[in-house]
């Protein structure tokens, strides 16, 4: 493969720490979630950094396998819904993508998620390692 570019970003503290991206536009606390035992509050957690590069990515991969349909997929977005939960002795995630792809009837945006779930990266990486679902929004 040739790499095109390298994200890089250092956690230090786990969970309870900082995340910094190497260029600083990432810069952020890190707060264990009130749902998973902890104080919650200011900061993110692994999971929405997740979601929110899967949502961008997929929404990125929608509007290409579109556009090589030449469907206009007009205000798409897509909402990524990332669990986690006990699985044996140890943790998984599970990924909810709701696309919402307005200009096209609801078939034709299914279609479309799973073209778009067949070249994202983020679907690639996880595809067989994380149970990921497709939906429509209504």
């Amino acid at each position: 493969m040739d790499i095109l570019y390298t994200a890089t970003a250092t956690a230090h503290g786990g969970r309870e720490g900082r995340v910094e991206s190497s260029d600083g536009k990432i810069n952020e606390n890190l707060v264990v979630p009130e749902g998973m035992g902890g104080p919650g509050g200011d900061g993110t957690n692994p999971e929405q950094l997740f979601a929110a590069g899967y949502a961008a990515c997929f929404e990125g991969a929608l509007r290409l396998v579109a556009g090589k349909q030449k469907k206009d997929v007009g205000d798409a977005s897509v909402t990524a819904n990332v669990g986690i939960g006990p699985e044996g002795k140890s943790f998984a995630l599970e990924v909810e993508l709701v696309g919402s792809v307005p200009g096209v009837s609801r078939e034709e945006a299914e279609r479309l998620m799973q073209d778009a779930h067949e070249v994202c990266p983020y679907s690639k990486a996880t595809r067989g390692n994380v149970e990921v679902t497709l939906s429509v929004a209504d």
